[in-house]
């Protein structure tokens, strides 16, 4: 009669031979037990906060916002009018930041101001998202002729300076808000077409594509429901880095009198009028308020991209 020992070696060489694959149980086993454990470790990664620093921000970011859409709402001064009798006036129960050197309103023309500086933002990466993410998207998963040729514009498109590209356009053409934002929503395209063209070429080949490709799936069910929402992360994260640098180019555009024309405000306009007429010396407020508002805007748009971004890293690296 056999002993224990020699059940237990007869039973695992049938369970062994049961298997399809020798040992398959065993790693099978071991990797639903790793799959698990990344699994329970992205569900506490996706419960931890994000930060007091990107509520801060996204709170700064939304104030900004929501004064700039309902300023002509807001109980504020025309920010056109000239007090000849408030000029260069400092903060007061009338004027809460206080007067330029021409009597005008600083908080009204800041808020007003703020229009400007977001709509061109805001709209120019849309623009750019709209087609050069679309066309970063095509290009990423078609590969071939198709991938060549865009990539190769795209190069010969970065290869002229940006800025002195926008500069010469604008004196060109003309200096109304919307001109200028197609302008540097043009100047956009070709920087997120790379980035969204890199993260579709990761994802063209992966199982799941694959799978849908499989099954039959057509090219823009795969493009839009299997790698857009994997493109999505990192286009958003990198298209709020670009807003901040698109709203820079707009204020160094208005410092250079190339933005939108006065009386018109923007906050590059009030920075530029802050430093004339020597205004620096005799009211620096003209220059200290649009220059805080427009770093505390760009601090935390970088701070909201770059918290989002490291959020995508982590779950990128469990999957």
């Amino acid at each position: 009669m056999p002993d224990d020992r020699e059940l237990a070696s007869t039973h695992a060489a049938d369970q062994l031979l049961g298997d399809r694959f020798p040992g398959m149980a065993a790693t099978d086993e071991l990797v639903v037990s790793r799959q698990s454990e990344a699994l329970d470790s992205d569900d506490i990664l996706l419960r931890r906060p994000l930060g007091i620093l990107f509520w801060l921000a996204l709170a700064w970011v939304a104030v900004v916002a929501l004064a700039a859409i309902f300023a002509n709402v807001l109980p504020l001064h025309n920010p056109n009018f000239q007090n000849y009798n408030a000029i260069n006036q400092g903060p007061s129960f009338h004027y809460l930041l206080g007067t330029d050197d021409l009597g005008r309103d600083l908080l009204s023309r800041l808020v007003f101001g703020a229009r400007v500086s977001l709509i061109v933002g805001f709209v120019s990466v849309a623009i750019g998202m709209a087609v050069g993410g679309t066309g970063g998207l095509v290009s990423g998963y078609l590969g071939g002729a198709v991938d060549g040729s865009l990539n190769a514009l795209s190069f010969v498109i970065l290869a002229y300076p940006a800025i002195v590209a926008v500069i010469a356009i604008v004196a060109f053409w003309g200096q109304s808000l919307w001109k200028i934002t197609i302008i540097i929503g043009v100047g956009t395209i070709p920087l997120l077409f790379r980035v969204v063209r890199a993260s579709s070429l990761s994802f063209a080949n992966r199982d799941f594509v694959i799978a849908a490709k499989t099954m039959g799936a057509t090219t823009p069910r795969i493009l839009f429901r299997e790698i857009l929402p994997n493109v999505v992360p990192v286009a958003l994260t990198f298209g709020l880095i670009t807003v901040a640098g698109v709203i820079v180019i707009e204020g160094s555009l208005a410092f250079l009198g190339l933005s939108v024309k006065l009386p018109t405000p923007s906050w590059g306009n009030l920075i530029s009028e802050g430093t004339s007429n020597g205004n620096i010396s005799i009211n620096p407020l003209i220059l200290l308020w649009p220059s805080l508002c427009m770093f505390l805007l760009l601090l935390s748009i970088n701070l909201i991209g770059d918290r989002l971004r490291q959020r995508f890293d982590i779950r990128e690296g469990l999957l």
